[in-house]
Parts: structure tokens; C-alpha cells; sequence
């Protein structure tokens, strides 16, 4: 049973970026952007999070140092395709591909470099709970941040006026836009928001998941995270349950090993890749239900007055 209760703790860890990041995009997406380059944002967000992290010592001014490169780097994204209307698919591509160089580039230094040693944290009383506490409260903040977070989004975008408005420029820009709304500056908003969420997730992944910089730290999560959204049909609380469940799968490959299982270890890394691909064939399969759920206008450009 203890060995349960860690693989579910371990689990929660390993999709508490994978859910940051998806619902960030998921943001992005309600208000009809399309963004490619989640991948070489976290990337830059996790080396900008690791260097801060390693000269204050600090988890907070990590985060929020992580959220920033990230919120950056979707500003000029946004710029492009809001204002200079880029290709939306193109410029995320050429996003992720910069974000990989960059960040390669910036942390040669802090290659071999450690962090000291992490605060182990843990929720009182509920914590000495058998079973229930070594699976569930004995985490670290960010993942109960992370429940909380899709709360408020499932608020937001269903409950309050704001939502409303955003999900409307996501099926509608034409009409938002003739009702008085600025749809271009609420996109910005959104990847920038968007950008900051995916942000936060590569801090995580270099200052509390790893905690350690190399090259290609997130390895893919970006794209899950991608693929998590359609998974998930832009809903929130599917976003947080799916990000469970592919977290899950990667802890499934290191616990498999650890019981011996003779298994090639390069099988068992492809485990999490292999899900996301046979999940996305399964939905595919209902392309009707896709349209339905998916926001009409996104990956498609807005011009004021066309």
C-alpha cells in the first residue's frame, strides 16, 4: 500500500506542470490563439527559474521570474499574430525552436549546478493520515495552487461576466468585436496569461520537479500539454485530470523499473508519448464532437473592419 500511496504522490508531481501549462494554453485557445511554441517557452522560463532560483535562493522569486520569461516571450508572440498577423502555426513552431537555442545557450553555466537541498513540506494533522497522507499531503504548494487555479478558471469562464466575453471572441471575434469589445487586446491578455501559466510550469520542472538545468529539461511536456487541451475539450477540470493521468503513465515507466521488470527502458520512457498519441487517435475518431467543443474561431486571424 505504501508503494501506492508514493506512485500517486509521485504521479500528482510529475502533472502539476503538465496541468499549469495545458490550462494556460487552454486560455489561449477559448479566446481563439493557437500556440505552438508552449515548449520553448517552458524552456526559457525553466533556465530563467533555475538561475534565480540558484543566486536567491528562492522558490517564489523563481516563479515568478519563470512566469515573467514566459509572459515575454507570449507578448511577442502575440504581437505577431494579433497585430501582424503571422501564421499562428509557423510563429509557435519558430517560438518552440527558439525557446530549445535559447535556452541551450543561456545554461551552459548552470550545467552540473544543484540547487540546496528543497524545504520538505507537508499539510499538519492530514498528513499522518495512513495511506491518505503520504499520497496526498505531502506535496508541495504549487500543487494544491494548482487545484485551486482550476477552480478559478471554471469560475471564470463559466460563471463570470469577463469568461463570458473572453470564450465570445473565441467563437465570435466578428461579433465581440461589434458589440464594443477590444478582441485584439483580450487575446494579448490571454496569451499573455497563457505564457506566464506555461511560464510558472518550466520553473517547476527545474526548481522543485528535477531540481537541476539541462539541456531539453522539459522533454516534450510542452507538447503534451498541447495535446492536453484537445484531450481534454477546453474544459479546465479535464485539463487537471488528464495531467494526472499522463503524469501517472511517467512515473508508471520508473516504478515498473524499479520492480524489475524487464522491459527495455527505452519502451518504457516512450510510455507517456505513446499515451498522448493514442488518446488524440481515440478522440480524432469523433471529429463532430471536436468541432463542437473547440472554439470556432481558433488558429484564424481577426481583422478589425475586413
Amino acid at each position: 500500500m505504501n508503494e501506492i500511496a508514493l506512485l500517486i504522490a509521485a504521479s500528482l508531481m510529475a502533472g502539476t506542470p503538465l496541468a499549469l501549462a495545458g490550462l494556460g494554453l487552454l486560455v489561449n485557445e477559448r479566446a481563439g490563439v493557437l500556440n505552438l511554441g508552449a515548449e520553448g517557452m517552458m524552456l526559457v522560463a525553466a533556465v530563467t527559474g533555475f538561475a534565480v532560483a540558484f543566486a536567491s535562493g528562492s522558490d517564489t522569486l523563481a516563479f515568478i521570474a519563470g512566469a515573467a520569461a514566459g509572459g515575454v516571450l507570449a507578448a511577442g508572440f502575440g504581437v505577431l499574430v494579433i497585430w501582424l498577423n503571422t501564421n499562428q502555426y509557423a510563429t509557435g513552431l519558430a517560438l518552440s525552436l527558439f525557446g530549445y537555442g535559447f535556452s541551450a545557450f543561456v545554461g551552459v553555466a548552470f550545467v552540473g549546478q544543484k540547487l540546496a537541498e528543497r524545504t520538505a513540506f507537508e499539510v499538519p494533522v492530514l498528513a499522518q493520515i495512513p495511506f491518505v497522507g503520504p499520497a496526498l499531503f505531502r506535496q508541495h504548494p504549487m500543487v494544491y495552487l494548482t487545484v485551486v487555479l482550476t477552480a478559478v478558471l471554471i469560475w471564470f469562464l463559466y460563471k463570470s461576466r469577463a469568461g463570458l466575453v473572453l470564450r465570445a471572441v473565441g467563437e465570435s471575434p466578428e461579433s465581440a468585436h461589434a458589440l464594443g469589445y477590444k478582441v485584439r487586446l483580450l487575446r494579448l491578455a490571454a496569451v499573455v496569461f497563457g505564457g506566464a501559466l506555461c511560464g510558472v510550469a518550466g520553473a517547476f520542472l527545474s526548481v522543485v520537479y528535477a531540481p537541476l538545468w539541462v539541456e531539453g529539461l522539459t522533454a516534450g511536456r510542452g507538447w503534451i500539454a498541447l495535446a492536453l487541451t484537445t484531450f481534454a475539450t477546453w474544459r479546465p477540470i479535464r485539463v487537471l485530470l488528464g495531467a494526472y493521468l499522463f503524469g501517472g503513465v511517467t512515473m508508471l515507466q520508473f516504478h515498473l523499473q524499479g520492480q524489475g521488470v524487464e522491459i527495455a527502458a527505452q519502451l518504457l520512457a516512450m510510455l507517456p508519448y505513446l499515451a498522448t498519441i493514442v488518446v488524440l487517435a481515440l478522440i480524432s475518431r469523433n471529429a463532430a464532437f471536436i468541432r463542437i467543443n473547440m472554439p470556432a474561431s481558433l488558429g484564424k486571424s481577426f481583422h478589425p473592419g475586413s
